[in-house]
């Protein structure tokens, strides 16, 4: 299932009670169009976090086959009328062999947008746009950048949990001008951990404001630890754009793959 949604209005991905969150509205949603017998399970790309937008999510379901044979042919106009305005189901389709919309994912791409210039600041763009006080410049933010690709361990810009790996493979991360007056990122790796493109959005904001050096960011990953001077940028200017799957028949070796953890030799 491909998905895209507002996340203004939510409080991120992940079901939490007493909370409007997007998976909860998509799972009740699926459970009336398919005609379930309860709501099902939602497995997901990326867990994206209270006001972070989404264009490409990827989740994935089981289903018994004798309901979505029933109910294929107006699946998608069904979940149209079931879900809130903010949420699109873009398709909803028999997954390949082996498929899991987490870990079959070769890599994922977010964006960052800001405007640094308070005459062009779009009102009607608020909600996905951080509107920046001091005017950036991109050839150093992309400098300071550039020291953070490759696969390398990002307990600098995670925020930690127990158990989990901060180790990831950062494919891509530059800032383009996408008109005058505003800025986006763009953040590819094989997975993101919590808060990681957000905490280096906020890390490369400070040298583009002039108020860190370029080797900053750099620095800050040698360390392997938090630093407080590190702001995570706001979530709302942050969206996932797309995530990138191997061939179909590839799905489950790269699921096998993936589910291994990571180390590296220091």
């Amino acid at each position: 299932m491909d998905l895209s949604y507002d996340g203004s209005e939510f409080h991120g991905w992940a079901t939490q009670p007493g909370l409007p969150t997007v998976q909860q509205a998509v799972e009740e949603a699926l459970w009336r169009a398919l005609a379930l017998p309860a709501p099902p399970a939602l497995t997901v790309a990326g867990r994206t976090d209270a006001g972070v937008h989404a264009r490409g999510q990827v989740a994935h379901l089981d289903v018994p086959q004798e309901l979505w044979v029933d109910a294929a042919d107006s699946a998608a106009r069904r979940l149209a009328r079931l879900l809130p305005a903010a949420v699109r189901v873009q398709s909803i389709a028999p997954a390949p062999a082996g498929f899991d919309a987490r870990f079959s994912a070769l890599w994922r791409r977010y964006s960052y947008r800001v405007c640094d210039d308070p005459a062009r600041a779009d009102p009607l763009r608020r909600h996905d746009t951080l509107w920046y006080s001091r005017p950036l410049d991109l050839r150093r933010m992309n400098d300071a950048a550039r020291a953070c690709l490759g696969e390398r361990d990002f307990a600098a810009f995670c925020r930690g949990r127990d158990g989990a790996t901060t180790i990831r493979e950062l494919l891509r991360l530059d800032w383009d001008r996408a008109e005058p007056g505003v800025c986006v990122a763009t953040a590819v790796a094989d997975a993101f951990c919590h808060n990681m493109v957000r905490a280096l959005a906020g890390a490369l904001l400070s040298v583009g404001d002039g108020s860190k050096p370029p080797e900053w960011p750099g620095q800050l990953l040698a360390a392997q630890q938090r630093d407080p001077a590190v702001r995570v940028a706001p979530p709302h200017g942050l969206c996932l754009e797309q995530v990138g799957y191997p061939p179909p028949g590839a799905m489950a070796d790269r699921a096998a793959a993936t589910r291994r953890v990571r180390s590296m030799d220091l």
